[in-house]
C-alpha cells in the first residue's frame, strides 16, 4: 500500500516537474519564479493534474496570462484528454473560522448563454481546437452562439474614476437599449491595461441581465481572423457573415489588428456584418488601442463607419481610482493588505490597472511561498524585481507625499493656494521634481500644485535649481528627498 501511495506522487510531482522545465524555458525568470515557483502539485485523478495555488486572484492571473502554454505542457505530459484543475487554500478570517478549500476548474471564462436562435449555419468540426469557426454546413437549424463573456467582467467590478466615467456612463446607458441608442458604434479605445476589454464585457453582461433573450457575442479580432481563414478555405464564407449577422450585440476586441497584414478580405467581410447590424439597430462594441482617426490599414469606408457613433477614451487612472481599485479586488478575494501597502503600490505603479494587479497577486504569491507577512518592505522588493518598468514611473502625487512627509506639511496645503512661509517652499520643490520625474505639461504639474499657471512652474523650478547650487540646506534638502523618491 505504502510502495503504491508512493508511486501515485511521484508520478503527479514528477509530471509537474516536467511541466515546469518547458514552461521555464518559454518565459523569463522574473515570471516564472513569481507565477510557476509558488504553485504546488497536489495529485492526479485519471487526466487531471490539480495545482494548489496561494490564492484565487493568482488562480485569475495564470487563467488570463498563461492559460495556452499551460493547455500545451498538460496536453504533452497527460495526451489529448489531459485537463487541469486549481485547488485554493481560503485563509482563515479569524480565530474561530475554519480554513475553506475550494476546487476550480482551468478556464475560468464562463459563457453566459445565449438562447436557440435560427440560423443557416451550424458548429464546423474545425482541426483548429483553439480557434473553432462556428459556421458551415447551410441548413436552418436551431443554434447557441456562445457569448464568450467573462462572468467575473461585470459593472460592479468596474471601478469607476475620472478617468473612466463618459466611457462608463455611456456603456451602461447601451446595455439599457442596445442598438437603440445614437452609440452605435461604440468605440473605446486606449493604452494596454486600462480596462478596455473589462468595460466591453461589462456591458455585454448587463445586456443579457436586461435581455435574456438577446444574443451577445464576445470576439477578438485576432479569433475573428482566424475564423473568416477557414471559412474561405472551406468555401464557406457567406456563412461566416451571415453567422455574425444574427447577433443582437457584437463585441470586437483589439480591431486594430484587422489593419495589420494583408487583411483587406477580412476587412470586407466585417464591412458587410457592420452594415447589417447597424441597419437593424443591432449594437456594435469595438476596442483599440488607437483612436478611429489615429488607427492605420483600413479602408476609408471602413474607418469613417467607426466614427459614426460616439467614440470615448480611457486615460491612466489617478491615485484614487488605483487604490480603489486595489482595495476592490481586495475585498472581492477576501483579503486585506495594510494601508501603507496599498497606498505605497497605487503611488508607485501609475502606467495602467493590470500591472497594479499584477504586482499585488506577485505579492501575495511571495507571501504565500516563504510565509512571510504582507509588509511594505515586501512590497517595495515586489515593485522593484517585477515592475522594474513602473518603478521608474514617479507620479505627482506621490512626489506631494514624499515631500509633505519630509517637511511635516500635509498634501491638501501644498495643493492649495495658501502662500503661507511653510507651504511655498515645498510646493516649489515638488514642481521642481514634478518636472524632473514626469513628462507632464507644466501647465498640468501646475494645475496639481496650488492651481499655478505654467510660467510659475518654471520660476519655482529655476528657484529651486539657483538654491541647489548657491545654498548648502537646501542642496541637503533636495539630494534627501532624491533619495527616498527612490526607494
Amino acid at each position: 500500500m505504502a510502495t503504491e501511495v508512493s508511486k501515485i506522487t511521484k508520478d503527479y510531482q514528477q509530471v509537474w516537474t516536467n511541466c515546469l522545465s518547458i514552461i521555464r524555458d518559454n518565459i523569463d525568470e522574473q515570471n516564472f519564479q513569481t507565477w510557476f515557483t509558488p504553485i504546488k502539485p497536489i495529485g492526479i485523478e485519471k487526466t487531471t493534474l490539480t495545482l494548489q495555488v496561494p490564492s484565487h486572484m493568482f488562480y485569475e492571473w495564470l487563467e488570463e496570462h498563461y492559460i495556452n502554454l499551460l493547455k500545451k505542457v498538460i496536453k504533452k505530459e497527460l495526451g489529448e484528454l489531459g485537463k487541469l484543475q486549481y485547488r485554493v487554500v481560503m485563509e482563515k478570517k479569524s480565530s474561530n473560522s475554519e480554513s475553506q478549500t475550494i476546487n476550480l476548474p482551468s478556464n475560468p471564462r464562463q459563457a453566459t448563454s445565449n438562447p436557440p436562435i435560427n440560423v443557416p449555419i451550424e458548429y464546423y468540426k474545425s482541426g483548429n481546437k483553439d480557434i473553432p469557426a462556428p459556421f458551415v454546413v447551410p441548413g436552418i437549424k436551431k443554434h447557441k452562439i456562445p457569448s464568450n463573456l467573462v462572468e467575473s467582467y461585470n459593472f460592479d467590478n468596474y471601478v469607476e474614476g475620472e478617468c473612466n466615467r463618459l466611457a462608463r456612463t455611456a456603456g451602461y446607458a447601451i446595455a439599457q437599449d442596445p442598438g437603440g441608442t445614437s452609440f452605435n458604434p461604440f468605440f473605446i479605445y486606449s493604452e494596454v491595461g486600462l480596462g478596455k476589454t473589462h468595460l466591453a464585457h461589462a456591458i455585454g453582461l448587463q445586456t443579457k441581465v436586461n435581455f435574456p433573450n438577446k444574443t451577445v457575442s464576445y470576439i477578438n479580432a485576432d479569433t475573428f481572423y482566424q475564423q473568416f481563414l477557414e471559412a474561405v478555405k472551406t468555401g464557406n464564407r457567406n456563412d461566416f457573415i451571415l453567422y455574425y449577422q444574427s447577433i443582437d450585440v457584437l463585441i470586437i476586441d483589439d480591431i486594430e489588428h484587422l489593419g495589420t497584414g494583408n487583411k483587406t478580405a477580412t476587412q470586407e467581410a466585417f464591412f458587410h456584418i457592420f452594415n447589417h447590424l447597424h441597419l437593424k439597430k443591432k449594437q456594435i462594441i469595438i476596442t483599440s488601442d488607437k483612436s478611429p482617426v489615429d488607427i492605420s490599414g483600413f479602408e476609408a469606408r471602413l474607418l469613417s463607419r467607426f466614427k459614426w457613433g460616439l467614440t470615448v477614451e480611457l486615460t491612466v487612472p489617478d491615485f484614487d481610482t488605483r487604490t480603489k481599485i486595489l482595495l476592490k479586488k481586495l475585498e472581492n478575494n477576501g483579503i486585506n493588505f495594510p494601508e501603507e501597502v496599498i497606498t505605497y503600490l497605487a503611488l508607485r505603479i501609475t502606467s495602467n490597472t493590470r500591472e497594479l494587479e499584477g504586482a499585488m497577486i506577485a505579492i501575495l504569491a511571495q507571501a504565500s511561498l516563504n510565509h512571510r507577512p504582507v509588509t511594505i518592505d515586501l512590497a517595495k522588493e515586489m515593485v522593484d524585481k517585477y515592475v522594474k518598468s513602473t518603478a521608474k514611473e514617479i507620479s505627482i502625487e506621490y512626489i506631494q507625499k514624499i515631500i509633505g512627509e519630509y517637511f511635516n506639511v500635509s498634501v491638501e496645503k501644498i495643493n492649495s493656494n495658501k502662500r503661507d512661509r511653510e507651504v511655498v517652499q515645498p510646493r516649489q520643490i515638488c514642481m521642481f521634481f514634478s518636472k524632473k520625474y514626469t513628462k507632464l505639461p507644466l501647465a498640468t504639474i501646475g494645475a496639481h500644485c496650488g492651481g499655478k499657471d505654467h510660467a510659475t512652474v518654471l520660476h519655482a523650478c529655476r528657484t529651486i535649481s539657483n538654491l541647489y547650487e548657491t545654498d548648502k540646506k537646501m542642496k541637503i534638502y533636495i539630494d534627501e528627498i532624491d533619495k527616498k523618491m527612490k526607494i
